[in-house]
C-alpha cells in the first residue's frame, strides 16, 4: 500500500504532457537561438478569492541539469541534499498578487513546474532522489486540504512552452499565455463562463464512481477532482471501469485491421494492428512485426503507461500514444483509422474518460491536457513561441 500511494520526485526535465509536446513540435535547440537566461511572467489574479497567494518555480536548470528553484528574479538555488525519510526542503515560496492586482517574476531556463496556492503555503519535501512533490491521491499527503495547482513550462533556447494541465487533477482554474516576438499574444486554459461550477456539477452527475473523484476540505470547500488514474489508485473508480470497451476494441479487431498513420507529415507511414491470441500486433507496410501490445487495464489507458508505455522512439511510442488517445476518447471502434482527429466523435462511447470529457465540454477554446497524451489531434491547452517577449499566468474565477 506504501509503494502505491509514495509520493513522486520531481522528474529531471518535463512532466509526461509537456514532454510529449516538446518531442512533437519542440525539436533541436536553434544555433541562432536569441532567447535570454530569463523572461518575464506577468501573474495576474483575477481568482476573486481574498486569501494569500503563494508561487512557486520549481524544476531542472538546463544548462546544468541541476534540479532546484529560482526567486522572484529568477535567480536559480540548488536544492540542498535530502534524506530518507524526506527532510523539508527550503522555502521556495514568492508572494503572489492579491486579487485584482499583477506581480511580474522572472522565469530562467528552466524545465518544471510553476505551482500556485491559497492561503497557505505548499509543504514540500526532499529525498536522496531529489524533490518530493504534491500526491494529494494520498490522504496523508500534508498538501491535501490546501487549494493549489500548476502549470507546467520549459524555456530554452528554442523558446518557451508553457501549459496548463489537467493530467493530475482539475483544480484552481488558471490560463497561460505568451507575447510572440512582434507583440501579439495567444492564451489557453480559460474556462468558459461557469465552467468551473458546470464540471464539478457535470462529475457530480456521471454514475459508476466519477463523483468518487472530488475532494473536498472538512469545511465544504471544494478542492479538486483527482484524475482517473488517481480514482484507481484511492478506490475512487473500479479497476474495471474501461474494460467492456478494452473487450469490445480487441473482439473487433481480432477480425478487422487497425490502421495507425502516428506521423502527420508521414503519411505513407503506416502500422497494421491486429489481435491474435489476446495480443495486439502491429506490422510495417511489409507485414513485419514492429511491436506488440498485451490488452490495457483501465490504469495503463488513464496514465497511458504500463501496458501502453510509450517510450521515445519513432515505432512503439506514436503507436502507443495514438492507442493510448484512441481508448481514453473512445474513437477505435468507430474508426479504424487512426488517430481520429474529428472531436465530434470524441468520447461517444457509454465507456470513456467521462473526466476528460467534462473538462474539454468547459474549455472556453476546447483544448485542455485532461490525459498524458492528449496532444495527439492537437487537442493540448500549450502555447509556444521560438522567441517570447513575455509569459503569462491568469488566476481564473472560481465560478
Amino acid at each position: 500500500m506504501f509503494e502505491r500511494f509514495r509520493r513522486r520526485a520531481l522528474a529531471p526535465l518535463v512532466t509526461t504532457a509537456l514532454a510529449a509536446a516538446l518531442l512533437t513540435i519542440g525539436g533541436p535547440p536553434s544555433a541562432e537561438a536569441a532567447v535570454p537566461a530569463t523572461i518575464p511572467l506577468k501573474v495576474t489574479n483575477s481568482s476573486g478569492r481574498g486569501e494569500p497567494v503563494y508561487i512557486y518555480n520549481l524544476g531542472t536548470l538546463l544548462t546544468t541539469g541541476q534540479q532546484g528553484w529560482a526567486d522572484a528574479n529568477g535567480a536559480f538555488h540548488a536544492w540542498p541534499a535530502g534524506g530518507n525519510p524526506p527532510t523539508p526542503a527550503p522555502d521556495a515560496s514568492i508572494p503572489g498578487p492579491a486579487a485584482g492586482q499583477t506581480k511580474t517574476i522572472r522565469i530562467p531556463k528552466f524545465s518544471g513546474r510553476i505551482y500556485f496556492s491559497y492561503g497557505q503555503k505548499l509543504v514540500f519535501k526532499l529525498t536522496t532522489g531529489g524533490l518530493v512533490q504534491p500526491a494529494v491521491q494520498n490522504p496523508s499527503d500534508p498538501n491535501r486540504d490546501i487549494l493549489f495547482n500548476w502549470s507546467e513550462y520549459t524555456l530554452n533556447d528554442s523558446g518557451l512552452w508553457i501549459n496548463s494541465t489537467q493530467v493530475d487533477m482539475f483544480s484552481a482554474p488558471y490560463a497561460v499565455g505568451v507575447q510572440r516576438s512582434d507583440g501579439s499574444t495567444v492564451n489557453t486554459g480559460h474556462l468558459k463562463s461557469g465552467g468551473y461550477n458546470g464540471f464539478f456539477t457535470a462529475l457530480r452527475g456521471q454514475p459508476g464512481g466519477w463523483a468518487n473523484l472530488i475532494q473536498t476540505r472538512s469545511d465544504g470547500t471544494v478542492l479538486r477532482a483527482l484524475s482517473p488514474g488517481h480514482g484507481l489508485e484511492t478506490g475512487a473508480l473500479p479497476a474495471s471501469v474501461m474494460d467492456d470497451y478494452v473487450n469490445r476494441v480487441w473482439q473487433k479487431y481480432s477480425s478487422s485491421t487497425l490502421t495507425v498513420t502516428p506521423f502527420t507529415d508521414q503519411p505513407n507511414t503506416k502500422y497494421y494492428g491486429r489481435v491474435s491470441g489476446g495480443v495486439m500486433n502491429f506490422t510495417n507496410s511489409a507485414g513485419a512485426v514492429v511491436t506488440s501490445f498485451q490488452k490495457p487495464d483501465a490504469d495503463s489507458i488513464f496514465g497511458c503507461h504500463k501496458l501502453l508505455d510509450a517510450p521515445n522512439d519513432l515505432v512503439r511510442g506514436p503507436i502507443s500514444r495514438t492507442l493510448c488517445a484512441g481508448f481514453n476518447r473512445s474513437t477505435l471502434i468507430t474508426n479504424p483509422n487512426q488517430p481520429d482527429t474529428t472531436t465530434a466523435g470524441f468520447y461517444q462511447d457509454v465507456v470513456t474518460n467521462h473526466y476528460a470529457r467534462k473538462i474539454h465540454a468547459q474549455m472556453a477554446d476546447g483544448k485542455a491536457y485532461a490525459f498524458a497524451f492528449d496532444d495527439v489531434g492537437n487537442q493540448e491547452s500549450l502555447v509556444h513561441d521560438g522567441n517570447p517577449l513575455q509569459a503569462y499566468l491568469t488566476l481564473d474565477p472560481f465560478s
